[in-house]
């Protein structure tokens, strides 16, 4: 279900990443996890924004439907690898669970979600699934930043 291009030394449970993904969409995930050159430049072309960032979602197809084309994978999510090692540093967490935080967060995204013009659904669906998935307390806390 996730495609895993990893193009860091990160280490990734990659099976509990998959758990995630399952548990909202049937549809195929492509998760790469790179370098801060690559993901400033992903971020300046796409969004216009020439700085790093920690997580960037391209969806297949806008607005997403899971009844849309059979097959047809749900979209991209870029992690940026130094994200996920400060973030879990700062909030005294393991370098999984911020990888999974945004993943998470990522996911949401390719499923049509957008913290910066909805009312607090996509943060409420966070918190949500840091529950579901037994993450620590601690990434409430990281969702709030978003």
């Amino acid at each position: 279900m996730i495609d895993l291009d990893n193009q860091t030394p990160l280490a990734v449970d990659l099976d509990a990443l998959e758990k995630i993904a399952e548990a909202l969409s049937t549809k195929e995930v492509e998760l790469i996890i790179t370098d801060d050159q690559t993901m400033q430049e992903l971020n300046a072309e796409h969004r216009g924004k020439n700085k790093v960032t920690d997580v960037l979602s391209f969806p297949m197809e806008a607005p997403f439907t899971e009844q849309s084309i059979f097959g047809m994978p749900l979209g991209s999510i870029i992690i940026a690898e130094s994200f996920v090692k400060e973030k879990a540093a700062e909030f005294g967490h393991s370098t999984q669970d911020e990888l999974s935080l945004l993943f998470i967060h990522g996911m949401l995204h390719l499923l049509g979600f957008d913290h910066e013009t909805d009312e607090g659904e996509m943060r409420m669906r966070e918190k949500e699934l840091i529950k579901e998935f037994d993450l620590p307390n601690s990434l409430i806390v990281r969702t709030e930043e978003y």
